[in-house]
C-alpha cells in the first residue's frame, strides 16, 4: 500500500511539473539565450580587440543597454525594426568596398568562407551582427526581465524581437555595401537557392544603393553529395538574375565556385566533386584524399582555406590552396 501511494505521489509531481512548464511557455520558440548579457558584451570586446580592432573604440556596455532597451518592457510581438536604430547607430562601422557577402540557406558555410571578416564581411561579420549571431532574446510586457522560457516565432508574430532586429541590421548592411557585391546561394536548398520571400529578397536587395555598386557576383554552390536543384540561369537563380538586371545591375553568376567548394570538400575529401580538374599542371593532377596525409592533410586544408582570395581568379585560388597543401605534406 505504501509503495502504491509513493508511486501515485511521484506521478502527480511529474504531472504538475510538466503542466507548469507547458503553462509557463507562452510561445512556441525557444526562450532567451542563457547569459545573454555576458555573451553580448564579451562578443563586443572580442570584436573590437581581436576580430576587427580597425573599427576603433566602442563602448560595449552602452551598446548592450541600447540593444536591451529596444525590446525590454515591451510586448514581444510589438518590437519594430526602428526600435534598434540607436543600437545600430552606436555599433555601426564602415563596410569595406568589394567585401560584402549576402547569402541564403548556407549560414555556417558563409561563416567559414568569410573567415572572421578577413576575406569578406557578411552581416554577421560586422559588429552589429556579430554580437547577436545565433542568439535568441525577448522581453515581457510591463517587466524589465527577459523571458527565458519561450519567445515568439515568425509564424506567431512578425514583429518579434529577433526578426525585427535582423530586418534593421539587414537594411543597414545593404545600404552601406559598395563596389563588387557577392551573393552566395545553396544550389541544393529545398524550394530553390533564392527564396523569393526572404531577408535578401525583401530587405537587402531593395536597400542596395545602385550608384555605389559596380557589379553583383552570384555564386551557386551545391552541397557535396547533395542534389543539384538550382543553377545559374535556371529556376529561382534566373528569377534573381532577371530581377537584378531589371534594376540595372551588372550581374555575373558562377556554379560551384571552387574556393567555396573546397571548403565543403574538407568533410568529403574523396568525393568526385573534390578532385582537381585535369586542367591543372600534371604534378597537381591528384585528388585531395584522406589517404594522402590523413587528418593532417585535412588540417592543412582547413588552415590554408583561410588565405586571402580577393585578388585572384577562381583557378588561381583553387590551385594555390592545393599547392600549399602539397607543400605541407
Amino acid at each position: 500500500m505504501k509503495s502504491l501511494f509513493l508511486s501515485l505521489l511521484l506521478v502527480s509531481i511529474l504531472f504538475m511539473n510538466s503542466f507548469s512548464e507547458v503553462r509557463g511557455r507562452k510561445w512556441k520558440g525557444e526562450g532567451t539565450t542563457q547569459n545573454l548579457e555576458s555573451i553580448f558584451i564579451g562578443r563586443c570586446y572580442d570584436y573590437i580587440r581581436i576580430v576587427n580592432p580597425a573599427v576603433g573604440e566602442k563602448n560595449c556596455l552602452e551598446l548592450w543597454e541600447a540593444f536591451r532597451n529596444a525590446f525590454i518592457n515591451k510586448h514581444p510581438c510589438n518590437i519594430l525594426p526602428k526600435d534598434y536604430e540607436l543600437f545600430i547607430k552606436l555599433a555601426f562601422h564602415t563596410i569595406p568596398a568589394n567585401k560584402s557577402l549576402f547569402w541564403e540557406n548556407n549560414q555556417l558555410l558563409v561563416k567559414s568562407f568569410t573567415s572572421g571578416a578577413r576575406r569578406y564581411m557578411s552581416l554577421s561579420d560586422a559588429l552589429f551582427g556579430f554580437v547577436a549571431d545565433f542568439l535568441i532574446w525577448c522581453g515581457q510586457a510591463n517587466s524589465t526581465g527577459l523571458d527565458y522560457e519561450s519567445c515568439p516565432t515568425m509564424e506567431e508574430c512578425e514583429n518579434n524581437a529577433v526578426d525585427s532586429f535582423w530586418r534593421m541590421a539587414s537594411i543597414t548592411y545593404a545600404q552601406h555595401s559598395s563596389g563588387v557585391i557577392h551573393v552566395l546561394l545553396n544550389g541544393s536548398a529545398e524550394g530553390g537557392a533564392y527564396p523569393v520571400k526572404g531577408f535578401f529578397a525583401d530587405y537587402e536587395i531593395p536597400n542596395l544603393q545602385k550608384d555605389k555598386i559596380s557589379k553583383i557576383v552570384i555564386w551557386v554552390v551545391d552541397d557535396i553529395q547533395g542534389p543539384d536543384r538550382d543553377s545559374c540561369g535556371k529556376n529561382t537563380v534566373k528569377i534573381l538574375e532577371d530581377r537584378l538586371k531589371a534594376l540595372g545591375y551588372d550581374v555575373t553568376c558562377t556554379d560551384n565556385y571552387k574556393p567555396v567548394l573546397f571548403l565543403l570538400c574538407v568533410d568529403y575529401p574523396d568525393d568526385s566533386n573534390c578532385i582537381l580538374s585535369s586542367s591543372a599542371p600534371p604534378a597537381q593532377r591528384r585528388p585531395i584524399s584522406s589517404d594522402r596525409g590523413g587528418s593532417w592533410n585535412k588540417l592543412m586544408f582547413v588552415s590554408l582555406c583561410g588565405i586571402s582570395l580577393a585578388n585572384e581568379t577562381e583557378e588561381q585560388q583553387a590551385g594555390n590552396i592545393y599547392t600549399e597543401t602539397l607543400r605541407g605534406k
